[in-house]
């Protein structure tokens, strides 16, 4: 499928800086194709209307480390170069692959320590070398520190890795340290929030438990390229991005049960959609799951196990608004954003929800 068919024109004052206030305050739009009516205006407040006893929501506890380092090359006989690094991808105990620039300036074996500017961080610095260079102009960080003492220097000298299009209008602060992490986030990993559950507070997770359904979490450590366009022309020609995740035996078990007696599934973010559906067989079964998924959900995709999703407004010709047209059909897809654009709905990762329902729902 032709790549162009999921363009769009987003003017930039529709892209949201910053959360909303209170965080289940943000709009959300329901989608419900060939539903009368299709398209709903609401608030995430109003998600519990939705949900019955006997379903289940699923969300992702990752939990987005300060991925964005910044840092001084050294080389001998070299003048310095400030260095910027968004890590992408953990490797191994000590070594991270990562984006960095200037990468021209770069070769491997030059030395990079992070964390200047007078920041200690535990023994003074956070020291590497450049291990490799990769074809997508990715380099290899190998760190002098592994472990949970790597992970504790990071989080000491880094930044949150607020996405491109909110980062070329604002810097990064210290309220990005709370608002871009969820109220799930338990297990350190991801370079990237999973958006939708942004979203979510103490006062709608009661609300939501009022409800008799079931909160189930999975892990799924977002990757950068969650959130990039696709290049290829056709969709046919991108290679999916690999991110690393797990379903435990126990998520699994709930899950078929919730199936089983005639209860729905909604994924809160396209990462827990992702994630159930790489865990699913062909037969509906949620298996459970460890490794990484490269799933590439297109229009034609045929949904195993998810009913309904909650998710953000995203990217044009990103693989998120492909997942969107695949859950919705492309056309609904197309009408539901052109109606967010018209009414003003905020985008991205700080933005407005759509619920997406397929199969109507109350």
């Amino acid at each position: 499928m032709r790549v162009d068919a999921f363009d769009f024109d987003l003017p930039e004052e529709h892209i949201a800086l910053r959360p909303a206030e209170p965080r289940d305050a943000a709009r959300m739009l329901v989608v419900r194709p060939g539903g009368t009516p299709e398209l709903s205006d609401l608030r995430v407040r109003d998600l519990p209307g939705f949900i019955t006893s006997k379903d289940a929501l699923v969300v992702n506890d990752t939990r987005v480390i300060p991925a964005a380092l910044e840092g001084v090359r050294e080389r001998d006989g070299g003048s310095a170069v400030r260095i910027e690094a968004n890590l992408i991808k953990r490797l191994d105990a000590s070594r991270w692959q990562a984006f960095a620039k200037p990468g021209k300036r770069l070769r491997v074996g030059d030395r990079v320590r992070f964390g200047g500017e007078g920041r200690a961080c535990l023994l003074g610095a956070l020291d590497a070398e450049i291990a490799a260079k990769e074809d997508d102009g990715s380099v290899v960080l190998a760190f002098d520190m592994a472990g949970a003492a790597l992970d504790e220097a990071v989080t000491a000298v880094g930044h949150m890795p607020i996405p491109p299009y909110i980062a070329a209008r604002r810097a990064e602060d210290d309220r990005d340290r709370s608002d871009y992490q969820t109220l799930f986030a338990r297990v350190s990993g991801s370079v990237a929030a999973p958006t939708a559950s942004l979203h979510f507070t103490p006062e709608l997770l009661a609300r939501i438990a009022a409800t008799g359904a079931g909160m189930h979490t999975v892990t799924l450590h977002v990757g950068a390229g969650t959130f990039l366009p696709v290049k290829a022309e056709d969709t046919s020609g991108h290679r999916m991005h690999a991110e690393w995740g797990e379903v435990s035996a126990d998520t699994a078990a709930a899950l078929n049960a919730v199936k089983a007696a005639g209860g729905r599934i909604f994924t809160v973010g396209s990462t827990s959609t992702r994630l159930i559906e790489s865990a699913t067989g062909e037969d509906g079964t949620i298996r459970p799951f460890v490794g990484e998924t490269d799933i590439f959900i297109t229009p034609g995709y045929r949904f195993r196990a998810v009913d309904g999703m909650l998710t953000n407004f995203h990217l044009p010709r990103s693989t998120l608004v492909m997942l969107v047209a695949a859950f919705v059909g492309h056309e609904a897809q197309k009408r539901a954003y052109a109606h967010a654009i018209q009414a003003g709905y905020r985008f991205y990762s700080y933005g407005d929800a759509c619920l997406l329902l397929p199969e109507g729902g109350p």
